[in-house]
């Protein structure tokens, strides 16, 4: 006689044959991989509030979420730390909460980690300023220089598991006059293409001292401009690219992110901060990696139904993708779209939700899915940190090819 159970039960022969597992015909399947998980949520950890995501996927594989740990609250002042929770397993599950760099009173923020494709470190550079040091006050050019916006670089040889101490580079990459200046934030970048093929650049933003003669009363429009960090040992060293520097108040590029296109340029598109042009975003386009710009930033009108914030950019599945809120005049409703590759056309791909969302950052993480990490809550946009996995196929509106698919001839393939 013959006794089948189910799933991990034994099969038993009257010839006494040896017993052996086998799955039953109506075994359960595998469940799939997670849609979300929620890395930081305010009041835990020891921190008020959680902010400016940012998001890399390491050489080995692991996610790396980082986001700024405010201790007393909400503002973006006081004590304010540069944590990172890491995933082994695609952002379902995360590793516990580490301090990658303490405030220890002041303020550390403004998170913009990358891969270095030729080392595998992960390359971390952040902002800094004193705790009493407010934006305001900072823009007013009111604040010491030592207790001002600083810029450091730290670096992880252990696939993220831990990182070296902060290391100062601000004499290098911020020029005297700067007032404001903000890495990122969200992920650099590491390009792969063309001449510069390695290069490090991460997009950031700085405030100039008004002009000789004018007067700075503290209101909009301020003097803000955009530039780029670039390194080409690995993020050992570091230098200026491009300077946006027009100060003419009609784009103020602040907050701004990057992705290289397929013909190796690198594509740029910021927030406007109060610009008198039309819309809330501008963007730009370089040729040289990073150095020059080949136009000014210009207003960019495929992105009305953006308002007044961080945005993301990553170039995946053969597309330009973009994440950010989706209501003109609020921080709600988180969306991707996908754009052309001149910024001139975008389709709204993909409503995440019909929540409050603020700050977010997308991150590659296999041929088929990529992550959004993002600000996002019920009654406010700053209750958690979530991070989704979405489906390339339904961002890019094309089929993804997956290592071992075979070649169908039928449709171009991410």
């Amino acid at each position: 006689m013959t006794v089948v159970r189910t799933w991990g039960a034994l099969l038993l022969t009257a010839a006494g044959a040896t017993p052996a597992l086998v799955p039953a015909p109506d075994a359960t399947p595998p469940p799939a991989p997670c849609v979300a998980s929620v890395p930081y949520t305010a009041g835990t950890g020891g921190y008020a509030r959680y902010r400016i995501p940012a998001a890399v996927r390491t050489r080995e594989g692991a996610v790396l979420a980082f986001a700024e740990g405010r201790v007393a609250g909400g503002g973006d002042s006081g004590h304010i730390d540069v944590v990172v929770r890491r995933s082994e397993d695609g952002g379902c599950t995360w590793g516990p909460l580490r301090v990658v760099a303490d405030g220890d009173g002041d303020t550390r923020g403004n998170p913009a980690p990358v891969v270095d494709p030729r080392s595998g470190d992960v390359v971390l550079l952040s902002s800094y300023n004193g705790g009493e040091a407010t934006e305001e006050l900072i823009l007013r050019g009111e604040v010491p220089a030592d207790r001002g916006r600083r810029v450091f670089v730290q670096r992880s040889a252990d696939d993220g598991r831990t990182f070296s101490a902060p290391r100062e580079i601000t004499a290098r990459v911020k020029r005297p006059g700067w007032r404001w200046y903000a890495t990122g934030p969200g992920h650099a970048l590491a390009l792969a293409r063309g001449p510069h093929a390695g290069r490090l650049v991460v997009p950031a933003d700085h405030s100039a001292a008004p002009p000789a003669g004018s007067s700075d009363t503290g209101r909009e429009p301020r003097y803000y401009g955009a530039h780029a960090l670039l390194s080409d040992d690995g993020g050992r060293s570091w230098r200026l690219g491009f300077v946006d520097a027009a100060y003419d108040g009609q784009v103020n590029a602040n907050e701004t992110t990057a992705a290289e296109l397929p013909d190796g340029s690198v594509y740029f598109n910021t927030r406007d901060q109060l610009g008198t042009a039309p819309g809330n975003r501008a963007d730009a386009v370089s040729g040289d990696g990073g150095a020059t710009l080949a136009r000014p930033f210009a207003p960019q009108p495929a992105l009305d139904r953006v308002p007044v914030v961080q945005g993301s950019l990553l170039h995946a599945g053969g597309a330009l993708l973009f994440s950010a809120p989706s209501v003109p005049d609020a921080r709600a409703e988180p969306a991707v779209w996908r754009l052309a590759d001149d910024g001139g056309t975008a389709v709204k791909a993909l409503a995440v939700s019909r929540r409050k969302a603020g700050y977010s950052d997308l991150v590659p993480l296999d041929a088929g899915t990529v992550g959004l990490l993002h600000e996002t809550g019920t009654a406010s946009p700053y209750e958690t940190l979530e991070f989704r996995r979405l489906p390339l196929a339904e961002l890019t509106g094309r089929p993804v090819r997956r290592p071992g698919d075979p070649w169908t001839g039928r449709g171009p393939y991410g």
